[in-house]
């Protein structure tokens, strides 16, 4: 198997002075990165037959819960839609791409547990409902495909990790970039595995800031909308629109801001290149954390407004001393440095510096490599995989036990900077090492009724 990148140039983000004969820029639009990785058969032709094709519900339907719905139509039928906003469930039904008239609406996501027909089902709820969904789907013998972020504590996560082993399912996290963005990721991952930049000593994960916003009035929530069961385990608040539906992640209630948003995708990259999967980093440090309203003791002293971090610098140290980087400056990407060289990594594009550059003419990265990134799995997207791993009953690219490595890093930077210290992690026993205050942030206090329960 061989590489050919044809190079183009320009200015690379990596620095501010760049040799264009020693910089190789490879683009998504080009169609040049790892065009061999394109399937020719694929899943979704293996399952056009009625009797082939699962029965799918999928629970939570705003932007992503469609997209979600619609990729996995292409595999299953989709017979149930469910969202705790009914206007947005209605639509599903309608859609010819997802419920084509035909699939039954519910508001509860349980009424779709419940159905034994339903083999599979989507999550796409906000983030705060992730796990306990996730957890009473793997319990009613469901595989599920699950937007990131799992979890909103590294507690939950433990919790996933645990029913996980014990009911056996097969659970696709939706980190697509392992899977897409035209294989840019993947490759970026493997050169640095495969030690084409050499010692590695620093990784960047470059994920942009979060926006202020409020202070926001309350009001009376839509007809259609349970307010109540949408808080879930957060505590019961007036309804105000904007913290609602997608601006739900600029509120430490229901997310994690920017640092679980884009750190879920970036923080998770940059952890399997390191081959942190099966065990984590070791000491969390802030450089620089603004948050838009006053905190105490961990806790912001406003309820009307955005309350994550705007701008933040966290610098984790992983084994071997290579430094982690989560940033909210710079263009949106990765940036991987060791002693021989440099690659940039962003959903457009690929930009290798120093030795990568001939390594990957004369020396191509090889397909046993790549595939074993994948767990053997064929190129077919990031749904395809999970479909195959349903079939087969692998392991699927983003599995729950490596996200839940790459969040506890991103809680654990969430932590560090509510708190205003540096943290000590023990990878191993999960603990933070010898603070029994930032210790207990590891769990959250549950609204009754809808605790997350292993």
């Amino acid at each position: 198997m061989t590489i050919r990148p044809t190079p183009t140039f320009r200015e690379s983000p990596m620095t501010t002075q760049t040799n264009r004969r020693d910089m190789i820029r490879i683009t998504a639009a080009s169609g040049l990165v790892l065009p061999y990785l394109r399937p020719g058969r694929t899943m979704a032709d293996e399952t056009k037959t009625p009797n082939s094709r699962p029965k799918i519900g999928s629970i939570g339907l705003g932007g992503m819960g469609n997209g979600d719905a619609s990729q996995a139509a292409r595999y299953g039928d989709i017979v149930a839609v469910c969202d705790v906003d009914l206007d947005r469930a209605e639509a599903a039904k309608a859609s010819e791409r997802i419920g084509k008239g035909k699939a039954d609406v519910y508001q509860d996501y349980r009424k779709v547990l419940e159905r034994p027909d339903i083999e599979i089902v989507t999550i796409s709820t906000p983030d705060h409902w992730h796990s306990k969904i996730l957890i009473e789907a793997m319990k009613a013998g469901k595989d599920v495909y699950c937007q990131k972020p799992l979890t909103l504590t590294i507690d939950e996560g433990k919790k996933i990790c645990k029913v996980l082993k014990e009911t056996g399912r097969v659970v696709q996290v939706g980190t697509q970039q392992r899977s897409e963005n035209n294989n840019m990721f993947l490759l970026a991952a493997a050169m640095v595995r495969d030690g084409r930049l050499g010692k590695m000593k620093k990784v960047t994960c470059r994920i942009g800031g979060a926006p202020k916003g409020g202070p926001f009035k309350t009001e009376e929530p839509p007809a259609k909308l349970n307010w109540d069961m949408w808080q879930g385990q957060t505590p019961a608040v007036p309804y105000i629109k904007e913290r609602c539906h997608y601006e739900f992640r600029w509120w430490y209630e229901y997310s994690g801001g920017k640092m679980t948003d884009w750190g879920a995708h970036h923080v998770d990259e940059a952890m399997w290149a390191l081959g942190l999967d099966d065990s984590g980093v070791e000491k969390v440090e802030v450089v620089k954390a603004i948050h838009p309203v006053p905190y105490s003791n961990g806790y912001p002293t406003v309820d009307n407004e955005y309350n994550t971090a705007t701008s933040f610098h966290v610098k984790c140290t992983a084994p071997g001393g290579v430094e982690l980087n989560i940033v909210d400056e710079g263009e949106n990407g990765i940036l991987f440095e060791g002693d021989k060289g440099s690659i940039f990594v962003s959903r457009g594009e690929i930009i290798l510096k120093g030795m990568p550059v001939d390594a990957l003419y004369k020396n191509p990265v090889s397909e046993d490599l790549l595939m074993k990134m994948r767990n053997g799995k064929r190129f077919d997207g990031h749904m395809g995989n999970f479909m195959e791993c349903v079939r087969d009953r692998g392991k699927p690219i983003s599995d729950v036990y490596s996200h839940h490595r790459a969040m506890t890093t991103c809680h654990l930077g969430n932590i560090a900077m509510r708190l205003g210290r540096t943290l000590t992690w023990d990878a191993a026993r999960e603990e933070i090492v010898g603070d029994a205050e930032a210790n207990a942030w590891q769990k959250r206090e549950q609204r009754k009724g809808y605790e997350v329960e292993a």
